[in-house]
């Protein structure tokens, strides 16, 4: 069972889900520059991405909460199944914390495998 208290678990959940978030969003911007890098020329940003979704159970838009085992404080999934509050949360956290960033990741590899096969190809014809 979770031993600290209500305040360490908020605690505890918000930072799972702040490093988790941005762990993925720092891959998916390594993936995005390294794209941009040999395919066009810019930048982007991780952190306040990851902490907008990391703050908003804080802000009451989702809710932190015990892990089913009680072992380790999250996201609070079941929350979902009483408030549409929370159920909207889950669904912006899944679309733009997980698919979009595996969509981006996928096609910045994708579109990086493509420019260096055409510059392997232009290099062969010289």
């Amino acid at each position: 069972r979770w031993l600290y208290g209500k305040q360490i678990c908020l605690f505890y959940a918000f930072c799972g889900v702040l490093f988790g978030i941005c762990s993925l969003s720092t891959l998916t911007l390594l993936s995005t520059v390294c794209c941009l890098k040999i395919c066009f020329p810019a930048y982007v940003c991780a952190w306040a991405y990851a902490a907008v979704f990391a703050c908003s159970p804080l802000a009451h838009w989702g809710e932190y909460g015990a892990e089913p085992y009680g072992t380790a404080c999250c996201i609070d999934w079941h929350s979902t199944n009483i408030d549409t509050t929370s159920m909207s949360y889950i669904t912006v956290l899944f679309v733009f914390c997980f698919i979009l960033p595996c969509g981006v990741i996928v096609t910045s590899y994708s579109l990086i495998l493509i420019t260096v096969k055409e510059s392997r190809r232009a290099v062969e014809q010289h």
